[in-house]
């Protein structure tokens, strides 16, 4: 058998410059940007772009899942933190609170707010994501922080309905809102 070729160090970094590219001018222009707009916002070629990424969608999905792995990324920070002594109910609002930020501001970040919880399967980075936010979710209910009944989709919930395109008081106002939803006070029931 033989093994597949590792990428050239240029392709590699055309790549990174496109990913780059792509997340600013979809932030800045919205997913209706132009692949020549990002292929020269990346000082490249639109044949390279189109060697990285045949279509659009391609393109978009890999801004996405980027974005997503950051995402990850942050959620297992959380975890970690938690699981060094902090607590699970403040490490969980203010990654809500980093999230929602990032969205209102980085149109990339709020498509990969929202693919959470979207459709199940295989993604990887949503499950390390889920695992993460899932396991400080317990942590903060056996500490007696975080109400019983919450779960990770109800975190996904509130990410995709989260006042994204409010101004920054609304969305400090929305977190301060939430928050009480999200510990073991009591709550009234719901009629």
């Amino acid at each position: 058998m033989t093994q597949a070729r590792a990428p050239r160090a240029d392709a590699v970094r055309n790549r990174k410059k496109i990913l780059t590219a792509a997340g600013e001018q979809i932030t800045e222009n919205g997913p209706e940007v132009g692949m020549d707009e990002i292929a020269a916002a990346a000082g490249v070629a639109v044949g390279t772009l189109y060697r990285h990424f045949p279509t659009k969608t391609d393109l978009v999905a890999a801004v996405v899942a980027e974005q997503l792995a950051r995402v990850a990324d942050d959620a297992e920070a959380v975890l970690a933190r938690v699981d060094a002594g902090a607590r699970a109910a403040d490490e969980l609002t203010a990654f809500l609170g980093r999230v929602v930020e990032a969205s209102a501001t980085d149109r990339a970040v709020k498509a990969a707010a929202q693919v959470l919880g979207a459709e199940p399967g295989d993604h990887a980075d949503e499950a390390r994501a889920g695992a993460a936010v899932a396991a400080v979710i317990q942590a903060g209910q056996t500490d007696g922080d975080i109400h019983p009944d919450i779960t990770v989709g109800d975190i996904y919930l509130l990410f995709s309905t989260a006042p994204t395109d409010q101004p920054p008081a609304a969305r400090a106002r929305w977190l301060a809102l939430i928050t009480p939803g999200l510990t073991s006070r009591p709550r009234r029931a719901q009629s």
